[in-house]
């Protein structure tokens, strides 16, 4: 989240049609995902139609298939692929971010001033989901495409905050800011929900890999390893508030309608499985009081009990970015000291 078009979270789920940036393919084969199922493939098939209403979009969609042997911007050999092929992970990531994001004044301003979020957040969810799906898995030519096009939206969004100062989405500073919350929230989210302990040269790995997206919007001085993500944080929270805005905007969030069945109960779920992820100095910052905590962490435990069926019930443009180029979608879930 942040002006008008900077990625929010990961998605693979759909059924490859045009519209569908977070496409299902059938992966004609059943693979050794991470964790115990606790629903049965039933139940796993029906989530993942309910996970395609929510996610996909009317706007025609790339060509994840082709052209053959396209690695995109990355590759099945980076951090990067193996961190955004997990569904859940990447889902209550996004949102965490989302939260982080919100307490930087200049960062909300714009998201104030230029978009629908009261009309539209999941207007705007579906928007920015696409975006890191093309800069991930996509082609290079479709996923440059993606980062000129929200380069050419940054250059309308400028205006006043509300305490005066002026902003513009094309200020470096914010944009670091915008890509350093979420590249934090999508690593502690695979941490926690894909229970898997990542080595920590693999983190700095992960962060040197994406911040080519965030230098390739205009973002500079990015953090590009943990000691320095950390160092990042801890000089730019002076910066970041808690305002009215703030809880309206997050308020919203958290009254968004779903097109699914017991929508308030899969809304629940990940945003508290997101808020569980912000570091304690956040959750001070925005007053969440101790039976808030208990609730988050709450659902925080019940995203990892069902995180297994829902990483089995999702699969897609992972898959099919890894056929694109001839390599093994399994291997996204596994790390270099794992036994295969």
């Amino acid at each position: 989240m942040v002006f008008a078009g900077y990625p929010l979270a990961m998605v693979q789920t759909g059924n490859g049609n045009p519209g569908s940036d977070s496409g299902h393919a059938s992966r004609g084969k059943s693979l050794n995902l991470p964790g115990f199922k606790v629903l049965p493939r039933p139940a796993r098939e029906r989530l993942r139609t309910w996970v395609i209403d929510v996610l996909s979009r009317d706007a025609p969609a790339p060509d994840y298939a082709l052209p053959k042997g396209d690695p995109g911007l990355f590759g099945p050999d980076t951090v990067t692929w193996k961190i955004h092929a997990d569904f859940p992970s990447m889902m209550a990531g996004g949102l965490g971010a989302l939260m982080l994001q919100s307490l930087h004044p200049l960062a909300l301003a714009g998201v104030w001033d230029h978009s629908d979020f009261r009309g539209d957040m999941l207007g705007r969810l579906r928007g920015t989901i696409a975006f890191v799906a093309r800069t991930t898995y996509a082609p290079r030519t479709t996923a440059e495409q993606a980062i000129a096009r929200v380069r050419a939206i940054h250059q309308k969004v400028q205006g006043t905050a509300a305490d005066g100062r002026s902003y513009s989405a094309e200020d470096p500073r914010l944009l670091t800011w915008v890509h350093c919350a979420e590249a934090w929230s999508f690593l502690e989210g695979y941490k926690v929900y894909c229970c898997r302990k990542v080595p920590r040269e693999m983190q700095d790995r992960y962060l040197m890999e994406t911040a080519r997206i965030a230098e390739a919007l205009g973002a500079r001085e990015v953090p590009k390893s943990l000691a320095e993500l950390e160092a990042y944080f801890q000089a730019v929270r002076p910066e970041l508030v808690y305002d009215e805005r703030t809880r309206e905007v997050l308020g919203v969030l958290n009254t968004i309608r779903l097109p699914i069945p017991m929508h308030r109960v899969g809304r629940g779920l990940f945003l508290g499985a997101g808020a569980a992820l912000l570091p304690g100095w956040a959750l001070d910052l925005m007053g969440k009081s101790l039976p808030e905590r208990v609730r988050d962490r709450a659902a925080a435990r019940s995203l990892r009990l069902m995180a297994p069926s829902i990483r089995d019930a999702m699969g897609g443009l992972g898959w099919r970015a890894c056929a694109r180029i001839g390599a093994d979608y399994a291997s996204l879930f596994r790390w270099p000291r794992d036994r295969d």
